[in-house]
């Protein structure tokens, strides 16, 4: 081992100091020291009744260990991060794709909530997720790190849905108190509180600016830039058997929707290009809208479940479908018609839009299924339920392709990802969230 001088002067202070502060026992070792390298006794810090120079350097060697493990985690992470933002997880070795799918262990677990977890909301830029839950509370999450930043307070009961705008500046939340509140995500604050519905409102989803719709300005009286949102209308979804068509700007309903007869309890919108847009419940029909306010025209009907449809999904692809060459075209353009459901009848179905018709029947849930999300690739879907579980399905195969089990030590309640990022992230009736990485 080779030192300079300053650093053997140094460490020979250190053991002296060391033999010292053991006292009698070592005496004559701390003498005989002394003799060999007077200098380390003159040199002895002052550190009476503190812990050895010596000792401070040796248990911070685990210390440093435990924080170069971390950092090369880190680091790991964000290559991993990198490598999905610029596509290189597409092509592995040999050509391979990677699927980027969630396994066990989950990456964090979040706990926070005193009621069950309803619904889940990760954010469109940040690395950023919202949770609502029975306890009345939205809480704000770092889905990366895994830490808390804030709890948002306003409703008088259960927080049902959660929704963003697409530049992820605003966010809705619905509640069983027959509001709907909208907030400012830069400040935290409420800016607007919707009141219209008879009973409990169940989901809600942000319809997102298109050509039709003329440039909004300012709400002066909210403070609230309609047109920095990227949205203008947002969709509440009720028991009251209703779906409500709001204008942000003016904050009244502009058309109720009363085809359902029966408590609606989920909605999704085509996020790509917000040109579609779907409703299901207690029905259990399916209805899919054309998104143009003007119009406001019912597409289609789907019909196939046999209980109450929970949860609908739509496919986001952006880093993960990118088109390389034009040879995904026809691929992409599949992907864009497909709706993907879930329901009591324990199956996860696979809709054509242009045909109005079930691609594919899922059954391998051994309970309610209670969420869903279409794979941006548009190659699997994930769904979660009553049996604890959290499941991959593979379209293309039509079989279950992988499957999580005790996921959550109760029911999944709620799925949601990030297009842009691998994660995704799970709530539960446990209280829990939990985030996934994807590889």
């Amino acid at each position: 081992m080779v030192l300079t001088d300053r650093q053997r002067e140094d460490l020979h202070a250190g053991i002296y100091e060391y033999l010292v502060s053991r006292g009698e026992a070592f005496e004559e070792a701390a003498k005989a020291f002394a003799v060999a390298d007077p200098k380390a006794a003159e040199k002895k810090t002052n550190n009476v009744g503190k812990t050895p120079l010596m000792e401070k350097k040796w248990t911070a060697i685990p210390r440093l260990q435990k924080k170069v493990l971390e950092l090369e985690r880190t680091v790991a992470q964000s290559a991993k991060i990198h490598a999905h933002r610029t596509g290189e997880e597409n092509g592995g070795p040999n050509g391979v794709t990677r699927r980027m799918l969630p396994r066990l262990p989950c990456s964090h677990t979040l706990a926070g909530h005193s009621a069950p977890v309803t619904c889940v909301k990760v954010h469109p830029v940040f690395t950023v997720v919202v949770s609502g839950s029975e306890d009345g509370t939205i809480k704000v999450w770092d889905h990366e790190s895994g830490d808390y930043i804030k709890t948002l307070k306003g409703h008088t009961n259960n927080i049902n849905s959660l929704a963003f705008t697409p530049a992820g500046n605003y966010l809705a939340s619905a509640s069983n108190d027959l509001s709907i509140k909208l907030w400012d995500f830069t400040t935290y604050n409420c800016v607007r509180t919707l009141r219209g519905h008879d009973h409990t409102i169940s989901s809600v989803a942000f319809l997102p600016l298109q050509n039709i719709i003329p440039t909004a300005a300012e709400d002066s009286s909210t403070g609230m830039d309609v047109a920095a949102a990227n949205s203008k209308h947002l969709l509440s979804a009720s028991r009251d058997n209703t779906v409500k068509l709001w204008d942000m700007e003016t904050g009244f309903c502009d058309h109720t929707f009363t085809d359902h007869t029966d408590w609606v309890r989920t909605l999704a919108v085509r996020p790509h290009d917000g040109a579609v847009w779907a409703s299901a419940g207690n029905d259990p029909v399916i209805y899919v809208y054309d998104a143009n306010v003007n119009t406001k025209q019912k597409l289609c009907e789907l019909r196939g479940h046999e209980h109450v449809v929970e949860s609908l999904s739509f496919v986001v692809e952006e880093t993960f479908g990118k088109d390389r060459g034009g040879s995904n075209a026809k691929h992409k353009e599949t992907v864009r018609d497909y709706l993907a459901s879930g329901g009591r009848d324990r199956t996860v179905r696979l809709w054509s839009l242009a045909t109005a018709s079930c691609l594919a029947v899922f059954t391998a849930h051994e309970n309610w299924v209670k969420a869903v999300l279409i794979h941006p690739s548009g190659n699997y879907i994930f769904s979660g339920g009553d049996d604890r579980t959290i499941r991959v399905f593979d379209i293309k195969a039509n079989r279950c392709l992988r499957t999580l089990e005790n996921a959550h030590d109760h029911f999944v309640s709620a799925l949601d990802m990030h297009y842009t990022l691998p994660i995704m992230v799970s709530g539960g009736t446990d209280q829990l969230l939990k985030t996934w990485v994807l590889d």
